[in-house]
């Protein structure tokens, strides 16, 4: 059986195909002595390897032995289920690291934009508990600004002038700050501020199309709208709280073979952030 490259599980009814390799990442494992017929627990039926042990959450022990990494869903919640089954598995690596489960548990992410809409211009103002994310809206969000001829508010957008990018205001790394509209200048001239947010390629001077796009954005990012109030009803501020759950950083098991552990794999861990 050692020899063979594919090995089939049938693990609570549930098939799996994998490597041999695979199976032995961890040679002290009760999966890598399965695989070199050291384990009489598991039997070899009509060529595949039958175990009496949960379907679902072995997809989850594949997934580590694949990857070395402990990745799970936003709604996993069966901690101590799959601790125990890495257990009887023998893979104590993976059951030390899912015993800490406040490491693997998403986060609870706030984000909160404050709109004003004040005569011919809007303020935004947007506060998030991720200094990350407020990076990755930074990227998005680009304010151009020039000095137009007897422009108004709701003035589409003169492509035959030029407009310079302004820097957005970053008082902090969890907050920004921007404006959009027109204010009176000199004569008939007027500054105006157009706000442009990626992947849209529009330029926008109404402050309230500014604000429908920026909200559908952070829809479209996986935030979900929990409350909008006015904060200061003399200054017409408006608040928009958003919240998203933030996959935590992946953890990772590191294999190393060290000279005289007679292919005992030492095991470290360290994080590796993921994606959004």
């Amino acid at each position: 059986m050692s020899s063979r490259e594919v090995v089939v599980l049938s693990v609570g009814g549930v098939r799996f195909v994998t490597r041999a390799s695979t199976l032995q990442q961890f040679p002290e494992s009760r999966l890598a002595r399965m695989v070199s017929d050291n384990d009489q627990e598991f039997k070899l039926v009509n060529g595949e390897f039958f175990v009496d042990r949960d379907g679902a959450l072995f997809s989850y022990i594949m997934d580590f032995l694949r990857t070395l990494q402990v990745s799970l869903p936003t709604d996993f919640s069966d901690y101590q289920r799959l601790q125990r089954e890495a257990e009887f598995y023998g893979l104590y690596p993976l059951a030390n690291l899912l015993s800490q489960e406040h490491l693997l548990k998403p986060r609870l992410e706030i984000l909160e934009v404050r709109f004003s809409l004040q005569e011919m211009q809007a303020f935004f103002r947007i506060f998030g508990s991720c200094s990350t994310t407020i990076e990755a809206l930074a990227e998005q969000i680009t304010v151009f600004t020039g000095q137009q001829s007897g422009q108004g508010w709701n003035s589409p957008f003169p492509s035959q002038k030029t407009l310079v990018p302004l820097p957005l205001e970053r008082p902090s790394h969890h907050d920004m700050l921007f404006l959009c509209g027109t204010e009176y200048s000199a004569g008939d001239q007027f500054v105006a501020r157009y706000v442009s947010i990626k992947p849209d390629k529009r330029k926008l001077i109404n402050g309230t199309n500014v604000l429908g796009l920026l909200l559908d954005t952070l829809l479209r990012d996986g935030f979900r709208l929990i409350s909008t109030r006015t904060v200061a009803s003399e200054e017409k501020v408006e608040c928009y709280t958003f919240e998203r759950m933030k996959r935590a950083a992946g953890l990772a098991i590191m294999v190393n073979q060290t000279p005289g552990s007679s292919g005992v794999a030492q095991a470290r861990r360290s994080q590796v952030q993921k994606g959004k």
